[in-house]
């Protein structure tokens, strides 16, 4: 669950017949992500595609084109390979080509509206001024200017004695002035001195407004145009769509195995290839593999860093194997998040399943209410609906969902819906008495009181109320732990990859640090008698962990001692803004509650105070103020809090071990989605 598949490099090589034999065996296990070969040896070259790549590519890329244009899906399920195989010989191919003209048809209808379009608003601009047009394009001795301009009034008093040399029109803000060429500089500089923007004379014969009438019915012809050709692209896609999925698919996975030969070496009679498999798979692809090549071998993974901790740590280049995730079901749709960071380095721990819950519940106790956690869910299903047929949809979809329901349950625990306190609701009244009557004393004369200082921790909790204290406290309580869970993982990566001197030195000092400081602080806000410097088993514990983080730095990171004992004090502190981080959680929440209760105040209280006395206008309108306030506040609960919820995975806490250089396992062929039995 914490650890990606293990993996297991593949080598083999063989006659170059058997290459192409050799590909589409690899595509059909289905689990074989070949190394490109980038060496430079004298025989040795990177292989030829095969000579059906070409055919094969040229239709993908129409049925690409095709797709991304109509924006098929399928939510029927997967095609069978032969119905794929029979449809690309039959006549889908000719279908395709057919919509593609009805695309083409629909495109260059568009672009000739867009240029009609642009034609009737510059005859719609000259059409006051009467000229037929084409008096002002077709006599050759003859300059015409075209200007609008708001001055157009002072026209004659600008062009003055001018006027008498040229043949001037004016019509409400449009000028035409026609001259001789050698007046054709002073007509620009009069133009220029009105502010006149300057008008294309358009092509034709006729008036303005003939020509526009005739541009107006040609827009409508075309206009109807696009509608047929929606209308059929529509219903070929609602008949054609899943299959056009599927071939895509097949069409893709066809291009990878007749182009594959270029991820291999090959010679005049011999190709060899690297490749990753997964570990639990290999005597699979060993028994189907062997038949076909004569050379074979499958050897687990070992990094060759061991246990050592040389001067060869951060310079020793390791080919690493390419990364799987193996999370279970109810987890995997959180590897959308760890991917925004890089997926693992192979070898660490995957924190893809930890996420999976951490998210959520940071996420809910930032928004924490009811009613907006109800709406969250309702998207997420019509989400769901609309595009969870689509892999990431699905994902995206699952994540909301679980950011809702933790909201939903947050937001029970505090009492809050829509930033109403619905502890006071007299429909609740069954649910929050004995909450509240059970709870509030549950914690007194407790270690939680005695050691954490919760003295205000009972249920219902109000965030912005009596319980703030509370919930300050168990921002920085959740920073520590989650910071605690992120520096145990990087000592375990680090002792797998290095030792345990290693992993102590480089994470076991965070380590000491971290619970040494926040014991010795926490002891010196619940104890009055002790003191900010009183020297105890946490104090000390702090003085060690710096003592051996200056080692860590110096040794094993490479900053030399000089380096290490500048830095070490310097990122000590920066362990303690990394904890403080964790405030945003109460900080962010609590703003968003007083924007809830300022919504509710001055829009539903005062609704109701204006229905009372009897200003229904006044109400209407404060209906809609509470109305918009509410949207904003659910608008902002969806982006806020997810942005601060991700931070403190991805800078606070991932920050502490996380290398995101894993690359991702990419099998030849793919992995098939609408396409079945190949």
């Amino acid at each position: 669950m914490l650890s990606t598949v293990e993996m297991s490099r593949l080598t083999m090589a063989g006659s170059s017949e058997n290459l192409d034999e050799v590909l589409r065996l690899c595509a059909n296990l289905g689990n074989v992500h070949i190394k490109p070969y980038s060496g430079d040896t004298d025989g040795i070259t990177v292989g030829t595609p095969h000579p059906d790549a070409d055919d094969v590519s040229t239709l993908l890329a129409k049925v690409r084109s095709v797709n991304s244009t109509l924006k098929c899906s399928n939510k029927q399920g997967p095609v069978s390979s032969k119905q794929v195989k029979d449809a690309l010989s039959g006549s889908f191919p000719e279908k395709v080509d057919s919509i593609t003209e009805t695309i083409a048809k629909k495109s260059d209808a568009e672009s000739e509206i867009s240029k009609l379009s642009e034609r009737v608003a510059i005859l719609t601009t000259i059409a006051p001024l009467d000229l037929p047009v084409e008096l002002m394009t077709e006599i050759a001795s003859v300059d015409v200017y075209l200007g609008e301009t708001s001055k157009a009034g002072r026209a004659a008093q600008v062009f003055g004695e001018l006027r008498s040399r040229v043949e001037m029109h004016v019509a409400g803000n449009v000028i035409a002035v026609a001259c001789q060429g050698k007046d054709g500089a002073e007509v620009q500089m009069a133009l220029g001195e009105l502010g006149a923007k300057s008008i294309q004379i358009p092509s034709g014969k006729g008036t303005p407004s003939k020509l526009l009438d005739q541009a107006s019915k040609d827009i409508d012809i075309l206009e109807r145009t696009v509608a047929d050709c929606d209308s059929e692209m529509q219903s070929w896609a609602n008949s054609n769509g899943r299959m056009l999925m599927a071939v895509q698919e097949h069409l893709e996975r066809e291009s990878e195995i007749l182009t594959g030969h270029t991820l291999c070496a090959t010679s005049a009679h011999a190709f060899a290839l690297e490749a990753w498999l997964p570990t639990s798979e290999a005597d699979a692809a060993r028994s189907v593999l062997s038949k076909v090549s004569s050379h074979l071998t499958i050897e687990a993974f070992v990094d060759d860093h061991g246990h050592g901790h040389d001067d060869d740590h951060h310079h020793h280049e390791t080919e690493y194997p390419p990364i799987e995730y193996n999370n279970m079901a109810a987890t995997k749709h959180a590897s959308l998040l760890t991917n925004l960071v890089g997926r693992p380095k192979y070898g660490t721990l995957d924190p893809t399943s930890i996420i999976a819950f951490t998210f959520p519940i940071f996420y809910g106790l930032i928004l924490g209410d009811a009613g907006y956690g109800l709406v969250i869910m309702l998207l997420a299903l019509f989400l769901k609906s609309k595009i969870g047929h689509d892999p990431a949809g699905a994902v995206a979809s699952r994540i909301l969902m679980n950011m809702g329901i933790a909201t939903f349950i947050v937001g029970v625990l505090t009492a809050e819906a829509f930033g109403f306190v619905i502890e006071k609701w007299d429909a609740f009244v069954w649910l929050y008495e004995p909450m509240y009557s059970g709870t509030k004393y549950a914690l007194q004369d407790t270690v939680f009181i005695e050691w954490f200082g919760l003295s205000h921790t009972y249920l219902p909790f109000h965030r912005a109320g009596g319980a703030l204290q509370d919930y300050i406290l168990l921002s920085i309580y959740l920073g520590c732990a989650h910071l605690l869970l992120g520096f145990i993982i990087g000592f375990i990566n680090v002792f797998k990859a290095h030792g345990i001197v290693a992993a102590f030195f480089e994470k076991g000092s965070w380590l000491l640090i971290l619970i040494g400081g926040s014991a010795h602080i926490l002891r010196f806000i619940t104890d009055d008698s002790y003191g900010t410097f009183e020297g105890s088993i946490w104090s000390m514990m702090v003085i060690v962990g710096v003592l051996c983080l200056i080692i860590g730095l110096a040794v094993y990171e490479g900053f030399g001692w000089l380096g290490g004992m500048i830095m070490g004090p310097i990122e000590t502190f920066g362990l303690l803004a990394n904890t403080l981080s964790y405030l945003r959680i109460m900080a962010v929440g609590v703003a968003g509650v007083k924007i809830a209760e300022i919504g509710n105040e001055m829009g539903f209280h005062g609704m109701a105070d204006a229905i009372s006395s009897g200003d229904y206008i006044i109400a209407f309108a404060l209906f809609f103020l509470w109305i918009g306030v509410q949207v904003f506040a659910l608008a902002l609960g969806l982006l806020s809090p997810s942005i601060h919820a991700i931070r403190l995975h991805f800078v606070e806490w991932m920050g502490k071990f996380h290398d995101g250089s894993g690359e991702e396992f990419t099998p030849l062929g793919g992995r098939p989605l609408h396409v079945e039995g190949h």
